[in-house]
């Protein structure tokens, strides 16, 4: 379980690596809501952290569809790791709104995959979902806004 928890941490760690020099983008930008930055690296950790122990039950299960499931797993995790790059790095909001609608559509598909293999695989990914909509809703204001 250890390795599959390390593998989501390691993708928040390597794209918050990746971006970290162009943070300062909120004092840049125009916003409605703005929660505090403290409350990100917080939230993601926890979120990484549940969708290893998630990804790690699908991986022990002995469904016939564990493959196909990890696959879309691994997927997301990758469509999540350049989201961040999108936003911050290159600034492009219209890019960015675009492909974390994309992930959103990408973490339901595996939330119902997962539920058919192991229910509790599936509940563990919904606090990422409710996440990733409020993510969503930032990313579009930002888009409108400037």
């Amino acid at each position: 379980m250890i390795k599959s928890i390390l593998i989501s941490l390691g993708v928040g760690i390597l794209s918050a690596i990746l971006t970290m020099g162009n943070m300062n983008i909120y004092s840049e930008i125009n916003t409605i809501i703005e929660p505090p930055k403290i409350l990100f690296p917080i939230v993601w950790t926890i979120l990484y952290i549940l969708m290893g122990i998630s990804s790690y039950r699908i991986y022990k299960s002995n469904n016939r569809n564990t493959k196909d499931s990890l696959i879309i797993y691994l997927c997301q995790l990758i469509i999540n790791f350049f989201w961040s790059i999108i936003f911050f790095n290159f600034r492009n909001f219209l890019l960015s709104f675009i492909w974390i609608i994309a992930l959103d559509i990408l973490v339901v598909i595996m939330i119902y995959h997962f539920y058919k293999i192991d229910k509790k695989s599936a509940y563990l990914q919904i606090p990422y979902l409710l996440w990733l909509l409020f993510a969503t809703f930032l990313t579009y204001q930002i888009y409108i806004l400037n």
